[in-house]
C-alpha cells in the first residue's frame, strides 16, 4: 500500500502538469514534456533534483533497444508494487512483452492515469484493457520527508 500523504502529493503535482504540450525529452511544466519528463518534473517538485539524468532516448516508445533502462531506473528509485494500481503510483508500459518499457504515467485514481504522448498535451486517460495489458511495472514513489 502506498503512503497516503505521498500519494496525494504525487497526484496533486501531476495534475499541475495537465495541458503541458508534448515535447520529446522536455520536462518543463506548461512549456513541454514527454512521459518521462512528466515523471521527472513531478519528482523534482516533491524531492528536489531528479535522481538521475536519463540521457538521450528515441521518441518511439514502441521501439526496441538495448536493456530495459526505464524499468531498471524505476526499480532503483521507487518501491516495487504488486496488486492493483492506486492513485499516486508510477506505472510503466511496454508495447509488447518482448520489448522494454518505453512509456510512463502516474495513476490519479484506480482506473485513470496521467501521461504525455506525442500529439497530445498532458492528459488523464482511462486505464482501459488495452493499457492495462501493457503494464510492465507498478511502483510507489518513496515516502516524502517532513
Amino acid at each position: 500500500m502506498s503512503d497516503a500523504r505521498t500519494a496525494e502529493a504525487v497526484v496533486a503535482a501531476a495534475k499541475g502538469w495537465l495541458g503541458t504540450p508534448y515535447r520529446h525529452q522536455a520536462s518543463r511544466k506548461s512549456v513541454g514534456c514527454d512521459c518521462l519528463g512528466l515523471v521527472l518534473g513531478v519528482w523534482r517538485e516533491l524531492y528536489g533534483a531528479a535522481p538521475e539524468t536519463p540521457g538521450p532516448y528515441a521518441p518511439d516508445w514502441a521501439g526496441g533497444g538495448p536493456g530495459d533502462r526505464l524499468l531498471a531506473a524505476a526499480k532503483l528509485h521507487c518501491l516495487v508494487k504488486t496488486g492493483a494500481p492506486e492513485a499516486g503510483d508510477l506505472v510503466l508500459f511496454r508495447w509488447k512483452r518482448s520489448l522494454p518499457a518505453r512509456h510512463a504515467g502516474i495513476m490519479v485514481a484506480q482506473d485513470r492515469f496521467i501521461h504525455a504522448y506525442e500529439g497530445h498535451a498532458v492528459l488523464i486517460s482511462a486505464l482501459v484493457p488495452q493499457w492495462r495489458s501493457r503494464i510492465a511495472g507498478l511502483f510507489a514513489f518513496p515516502p516524502l520527508r517532513n
